[in-house]
């Protein structure tokens, strides 16, 4: 069972792939929102790769997380430092400060989606094991076991 913080991660990670997936429409329209792609072929294949980490992490699977930092950190992580280095050299311009601030929302949610997936304790303490929950986490069964053995008084000679 996810908790609530599990829930905003994958809303937050919703949110920002809708925003990319607009960034990326845009730009591919011709129409101009102040905000371009790193490069567009990439940011195709990143748009499936984070429909991938989504249903993972949904799922409660590390590797999701995982693939999730490395995709976004590689591509994101770069355009993050250039942008520091462009703005430390005192060159700066409006795109650079909105590339940066996107470029560190890219970086930020997938650590924060590692973080989370660390250290879950309903996640570590509960693994799912799909072949003996249905039995041993089944308490609709023993409530109907209960409540019929309650109504069957037979007599024994």
């Amino acid at each position: 069972m996810m908790s609530m913080l599990g829930y905003l991660v994958i809303m937050f990670m919703g949110i920002f792939w809708i925003f990319r997936l607009i960034i990326a429409l845009t730009f591919s329209l011709g129409i101009d929102i102040g905000i371009v792609p790193l490069n567009m072929n990439i940011e195709i294949a990143l748009l499936f790769i984070a429909l991938l980490c989504m249903l993972l992490v949904g799922k409660r699977k590390i590797l999701g997380a995982v693939l999730y930092v490395l995709s976004y950190g590689f591509y994101f992580g770069v355009d993050l430092y250039k942008g520091l280095v462009s703005i430390l050299n005192g060159s700066p311009e409006f795109m650079d400060y909105t590339s940066l601030f996107i470029s560190f929302i890219g970086v930020v949610i997938p650590l924060f989606v590692l973080f989370e997936m660390l250290f879950d304790k309903n996640r570590r303490e509960h693994p799912v094991d799909k072949k003996t929950d249905w039995y041993y986490k089944n308490n609709n069964y023993d409530r109907k076991y209960d409540e019929r053995a309650d109504r069957n008084n037979y007599r024994t000679l």
